[in-house]
């Protein structure tokens, strides 16, 4: 269900419930649930975020390998910018992106405009992260507590 699902930000929700009911379908099977049971709070006992949540979470995780890896790849890291700004403010000590200016809905899909505008939603608890595996703990129970409070 992870592979390549970063692919999938910005799709159609038609698509993205066919995920999202396979990921119930299998929490119930992993928790021997009835058929017919809530898949919520299984998702929740499992820890398992929603498929939405997934992609974001894949998507974040992408940028922030991209923005501190010198091992990251060009292809990736040449489109992360940090926002400069001309004037002080109090938001320019966060270390937000810049997005471009897209005009049609099929370019905000892509990976340089998607990763910036989920970049720069996250909390700057979690942005200002140095390492991986922090980063990852944060983010991952960031979006656990948006999923399932």
């Amino acid at each position: 269900m992870d592979y390549c699902n970063s692919v999938l930000y910005g799709a159609p929700s038609s698509s993205i419930q066919i995920l999202q009911r396979a990921q119930n379908n299998a929490a119930r099977i992993v928790l021997q649930a009835p058929r017919r049971s809530h898949a919520r709070p299984l998702l929740r006992d499992l820890h398992w975020l929603p498929i939405q949540h997934r992609i974001e979470y894949k998507v974040a995780v992408l940028t922030f390998k991209s923005r501190s890896s010198a091992t990251a790849p060009t292809y990736l890291s040449r489109h992360i910018k940090a926002r400069v700004s001309e004037r002080t403010l109090r938001s320019s000590t966060a270390p937000l992106l810049d997005k471009p200016f897209t005009r049609t809905d099929f370019a905000n899909r892509a990976f340089h405009c998607a990763a910036l505008t989920i970049w720069n939603s996250l909390p700057e608890t979690i942005i200002c992260c140095d390492s991986l595996s922090v980063f990852k703990a944060k983010l991952k129970t960031y979006f656990f507590h948006k999923a399932f409070d």
